[in-house]
Formats: structure tokens, sequence, C-alpha cells
């Protein structure tokens, strides 16, 4: 017995000091997606079509975790061809001088069971401000071809503004397009396959 526990003393350090597993995005099966007020009285929806992430997760110390994200901002769709268009506009995203939205993680936090508050910079029409996602973890899972596969659900709420997207217009309701941007994000990630040495 005092043998095993000494066998165990000196393997937990090594465990302790494991590195993060890293994760890619499968955008297959991923979506980002974004709702706005308009003229008060309805939603509208629209995602982001081309985008690129990954995360070193950590289980057993969630504070050495991270993710990266790069969206295109011109592949904004909201299903009509002639608002995209103005959306990747200078009055809008500006897609031509600012072509890519980006999220840094700073902060990776427990909050509660199966959930994860992840703070970090998101950089959007060249400005960059602290965001918050409130984040929904699933247990790992076997996919189709033995890769192995989580799914993380995250939500967070930004002021358009703050990031000088101001265009709008007023209208009997009042302003044509809300403030406040409903960001959600549903992600699928594939764990790296270890790599095996060549023979």
């Amino acid at each position: 017995m005092k043998k095993l526990l000494a066998a165990l003393a000196a393997v937990a350090p090594l465990l302790a000091s494991a590195a993060p597993t890293t994760w890619n995005v499968d955008p297959s099966h991923s979506q980002v997606g974004f709702a706005v007020k308009h003229l008060v009285i309805s939603t509208v929806r629209g995602e982001f079509t081309k985008y690129a992430g990954v995360a070193k997760l950590d289980d057993a110390d969630a504070a050495r975790s991270s993710v990266e994200v790069t969206i295109e901002a011109g592949s904004i769709d909201t299903r009509v061809a002639d608002r995209d268009t103005h959306l990747r506009a200078p009055d809008f995203l500006d897609a031509a001088k600012y072509p890519t939205i980006t999220f840094r993680s700073t902060k990776v936090a427990p909050a509660g069971k199966d959930r994860l508050a992840v703070t970090g910079d998101l950089t959007l029409h060249g400005v960059t401000k602290p965001v918050v996602l409130d984040v929904t973890t699933s247990p790992e899972v076997k996919g189709m071809f033995g890769e192995t596969r989580r799914g993380f659900a995250a939500q967070t709420k930004i002021s358009r503004k703050d990031y000088g997207l101001v265009w709008n217009k007023l209208v009997e309701a009042g302003p044509a397009i809300g403030d406040e941007i409903a960001v959600t994000l549903d992600v699928e990630l594939v764990k790296d396959a270890p790599k095996t040495a060549a023979k």
C-alpha cells in the first residue's frame, strides 16, 4: 500500500501539469447567430457563415482553458441580399476595411453545473471591448468516425453603438434598428487527434 501511495504521489504532479486538450470548431455543425430589433416591434435574425475557432480545454481547471474565434465579417447572412449588402457597407460593418471579427478569451471560470463564464475581448469594426459569454457545455461523445466531439452553446448581448455601428433612422415607432444585439453561438468542437510517429 505504501508503494502504491508513493507511486500515486509521484504521478499526481504530472497529471496536474498536463496540457489542456485542443479542440477545433466544426463549422458544418455550428452556427454563429445574432438578433436585433427592427422598428421596435419585431426581431431580425441572421448569422455569419464563415468562421474558425480553436479552444484549449481543461475540465479539471477551467482557468487553464482558452478560446479564440475569427469570423469573416463579409459572410453576414440575413436571407435578404440587399440588406446584407448594406450591412457589409461602411454604414455598418465596413467589411472591406474591417474584414474580420475576433474573440479572444482572457478568463474562463466555472458558473454552475455544465456552465462556464468566458470573459474575452471582442474586436468588431476596429473596436475592442470586453464581453462575457454565458456558456453551457456538453460531455464528450464519439462521432461517426471515432472522433471525439463536444458541444457548447453561448450567448451574450452587446451594444452596437459601443463598436461604432451608429447608423439608424427614426420612424413613427422609434429607431428603425435597435441598439442591443443578442449574440448566440451553437458550436460543435472536434478534439485534435494525437499525432502518430511516422514509420
